[in-house]
């Protein structure tokens, strides 16, 4: 059995950023660290990535703009990211909305929006240059469970030639779980969550418009619920429609023409005519809170440990803001000789992450829930409180504030992951 100091399960964006973030520890201690990732890495040239119409995106606050920075890679991630410089929030068929900019709150932009094999690549290309990591890919963890000092697992590796998987058995000090929010490990282990459905459906699609977006993103709330158009590279938008379960997929199967009637008259014509939408995509909404996030030597990262509505771009920028805080208090432990998978140093991440956990959830799904009830008298109380918010500085600062990232809770991690110790500085 071959053991690892860390072991990474989802070399996806959240765990190939922890594993950046820690890439400065792992060459100082010297850990050896597994990344366990289900999909084939890509394969490496020197050639720039190829256009895709239909590439997926993410959107990035402003404070994950500053994380990048003190990793040292927001100037090559920057490079392909276009910038949100104004946010435009609606409720249709009423008159109240919210209007955001960048010069009132003195920064380059809101946020970003990144194409997600873009930000794939550039963290991928920092893993490179070290032996002290080692990818287990295409490989799945078919059993995982606790062992002595930390987790047993056995990882199915595919092999070319024959037809059954090679099996290997590892052990790990700590692990992090960071394959994503439908994660089969999190129910073997046990892990509980709190499930609250949305009773909704994400039909996500790009789409080319007559007029040019000049970097505004668009919320817009409807009766049948929130969607968004996010600005994208090549005069493309990324829409994110939610619609009622059982609608999505009527909507889905309608030809271009027919799509982009209907999705047109529920957004309206801010962006003019919409001339084009590519592949569509669509999954089932609801709001996904693990209950346990730490165990000893176990800790839950991103959409495994917390699942939120897309329409409000928070999801990955606060599972960026924790496996930065968790990198923190690694680095600490290291240097006080803890063990990776301590528990109380593991509760101290937690403790440190709760209340960022909290507000930035509870904000994200209040919001969605409050536009998407349609009762007339809360949709009148709802667009005065529109109207005075755009007319009340303070408020509105508050609600930008946390749109960029940098609410209460939200404040920056500094230690030993300090800008001018890490890669690229």
């Amino acid at each position: 059995m071959k053991h690892y100091d860390l072991v990474i399960i989802g070399g996806g964006m959240v765990g190939a950023s922890l594993a950046c973030a820690l890439r400065p520890l792992i060459d100082q201690y010297r850990w050896k660290v597994a990344i366990v990732e289900a999909n084939p890495l890509p394969v490496r040239s020197d050639e720039p990535l190829q256009p895709s119409y239909d590439a997926r995106s993410t959107a990035l606050s402003y404070g994950t703009r500053l994380i990048y920075e003190q990793l040292g890679l927001w100037q090559q991630l920057s490079e392909r990211v276009t910038p949100i410089k104004h946010i435009h929030v609606s409720d249709r068929g009423h008159f109240g909305f919210i209007r955001m900019s960048h010069t009132e709150m003195d920064v380059e932009a809101l946020g970003y929006v990144i194409e997600n094999r873009w930000l794939g690549s550039v963290l991928h290309a920092e893993l490179a240059g070290t032996d002290q990591i080692e990818w287990l890919c295409p490989a799945s963890v078919t059993e995982i469970r606790a062992a002595v000092g930390g987790m047993h697992m056995q990882i199915a590796l595919p092999q070319a030639d024959e037809q059954d998987d090679k099996v290997v058995e590892i052990s790990a000090g700590l692990t992090v779980l960071a394959d994503g929010g439908r994660s089969s490990l999190a129910s073997q282990l046990g892990l509980g969550e709190h499930v609250s459905d949305y009773d909704q459906c994400a039909v996500i699609a790009n789409i080319t418009t007559a007029k040019s977006h000049q970097g505004v993103a668009y919320e817009r709330f409807t009766d049948q619920g929130p969607m968004a158009l996010l600005p994208l590279e090549q005069g493309r938008s990324a829409l994110i429609w939610t619609l009622p379960e059982g609608l999505a997929d009527d909507v889905i199967e309608l030809d271009d023409a027919g799509f982009l009637a209907l999705l047109q008259e529920r957004f309206g014509y801010r962006l003019g005519r919409l001339q084009r939408v590519g592949e569509r995509f669509s999954y089932p909404l609801a709001l996904k809170w693990a209950t346990e996030q730490i165990r000893p030597g176990l800790v839950v990262l991103g959409n495994a440990a917390h699942s939120l509505h897309p329409v409000a771009g928070q999801g990955f920028n606060l599972a960026l803001r924790d496996l930065m805080a968790l990198a923190q208090v690694l680095a600490e432990g290291a240097a006080e000789d803890q063990p990776l998978g301590d528990l109380r140093l593991l509760q101290r991440y937690l403790k440190q992450q709760q209340q960022d956990q909290s507000n930035t959830v509870g904000f994200s799904d209040q919001v969605v829930r409050l536009f998407s009830n349609d009762q007339p008298l809360l949709a009148g109380m709802r667009n005065l409180g529109l109207v005075s918010m755009d007319m009340a500085s303070p408020i509105k600062r508050w609600f930008t504030e946390q749109a960029m990232g940098l609410g209460i809770g939200n404040r920056q991690q500094s230690s030993a992951l300090d800008s001018s110790d890490s890669p690229g500085k």
